[in-house]
C-alpha cells in the first residue's frame, strides 16, 4: 500500500506544481493590474500545498523532487492562451486548472492506500482551500 500512497501524493504533487507555474505566469500576465492580489494569495495556497505534500511524500519514504510532467504543458497552454486571448481567457484558464485540482484531491481520499493523516490533510484543508479558489477566479472573470 505504500506505493499506491507515494503515487497519489506524488501525483498531488505535480499539480500543485504545475499550479504555481501556472499562477506564476499568470501574475507575469497581470503585470500588476487588477486581480493581482488575488491570483498572488492563490499562489501563496499553491506553494503551501507543495510544502505540504512535500513533507508527506517524504513522510511515506517517497522522493520529494517531482517534476510537473504532463501539468507543465497546461502551465505553458495558459500562457499561450493568456498572450492571444487576453488576461479573461487566462482566468477561465485557471479556473479549469482548479477544477482538475478538485477532481484529484477527491479521487485521492477514494484511494484505500491513503493515510489517515494524508486524508485529513486532504480533506480539512487543501480540497476546501482549492474549493476556495473558484468564487474568487469567477470574480475575476466577470
Amino acid at each position: 500500500m505504500v506505493d499506491a500512497r507515494i503515487d497519489v501524493l506524488s501525483s498531488l504533487l505535480r499539480g500543485e506544481l504545475a499550479a504555481m507555474d501556472t499562477y506564476q505566469l499568470a501574475l507575469e500576465k497581470l503585470d500588476g493590474g487588477p486581480g493581482t492580489a488575488e491570483v498572488r494569495r492563490i499562489l501563496s495556497d499553491h506553494r503551501e500545498a507543495v510544502d505540504e505534500l512535500r513533507q508527506q511524500l517524504r513522510l511515506a519514504g517517497g522522493g520529494t523532487e517531482v517534476s510537473t510532467g504532463t501539468w507543465g504543458s497546461f502551465a505553458r497552454a495558459v500562457e499561450g492562451v493568456a498572450a492571444l486571448l487576453g488576461n479573461a481567457a487566462a482566468l477561465e484558464a485557471l479556473k479549469q486548472g482548479e477544477q482538475i485540482g478538485i477532481r484529484s484531491y477527491e479521487q485521492a481520499l477514494a484511494e484505500e492506500g491513503l493515510s489517515s493523516v494524508c486524508r485529513q490533510l486532504i480533506a480539512s484543508k487543501l480540497l476546501p482551500q482549492t474549493r476556495e479558489h473558484l468564487p474568487t477566479l469567477d470574480r475575476l472573470i466577470c
